[in-house]
């Protein structure tokens, strides 16, 4: 049976990220692997999970399309009470994970169950509908929050989230020429991927520091 988390970085980290992954990878992904890897080398225990529908297609129950995002919420909020009480908990993921997350994160900070929240590739539309905004709650989230977003990201690029009605309580980590999976393109950006993990794993780190002030 496929064991309910994934664990990168040392139990005695001060600080757990807890990562959910996107619509259509798993939480093994390429993407999300080489993330954790950087985080965890930043100095982070990072734990990754799936929902039920991803997990399942790891079994003879096969494919099962995403289910709407607010539906997921639940499924979050369990897997932070199987996780314990880490000393401090950062809560986000991968797309739409990150979504997932942001809509619990309010009530979950306010209760002082986590610090922050952590976004790898916001969903702010569908790629190619611009005007289906996945933004409301965000103009009000009081939750501190970093989104770590490529410039040509097909759901949502600089130039369309700079136009956003969003909460002063989010910070944007942006990496240049960077997609869906923060990857650029490095004849024209001169960034590796390898760049932009170190980048982000770095702003993690201070951002999360900051967190204690």
């Amino acid at each position: 049976m496929q064991d309910r988390f994934l664990f990168d970085g040392s139990d005695d980290a001060p600080v757990t990220i807890l990562l959910a992954h996107g619509a259509g990878a798993p939480m093994d992904s390429a993407s999300m692997t080489a993330t954790a890897n950087a985080l965890a080398e930043a100095g982070f225990r990072v734990a990754r999970f799936e929902f039920a529908y991803m997990a399942a297609r790891r079994t003879s129950a096969g494919r099962k399309p995403p289910p709407r995002a607010e539906t997921l919420k639940p499924e979050y909020v369990d897997a932070i009470a199987a996780l314990g009480k880490p000393q401090r908990l950062i809560i986000g993921g991968k797309s739409m994970g990150g979504r997932v997350a942001s809509m619990i994160a309010d009530e979950l900070h306010a209760a002082g169950a986590i610090s922050g929240l952590l976004c790898l590739g916001y969903p702010f539309h569908p790629p190619a509908k611009p005007h289906q905004l996945r933004t409301k709650h965000l103009a009000g989230l009081m939750t501190p929050t970093l989104i770590c977003q490529g410039t040509r990201d097909e759901f949502g690029t600089r130039e369309e989230v700079a136009g956003y009605d969003l909460s002063d309580k989010i910070e944007i980590l942006w990496l240049e020429d960077g997609d869906h999976d923060l990857k650029p393109r490095k004849s024209i950006s001169g960034f590796s991927a390898a760049d932009h993990l170190k980048t982000l794993a770095a702003a993690v780190a201070g951002w999360a520091e900051s967190l204690k002030r």
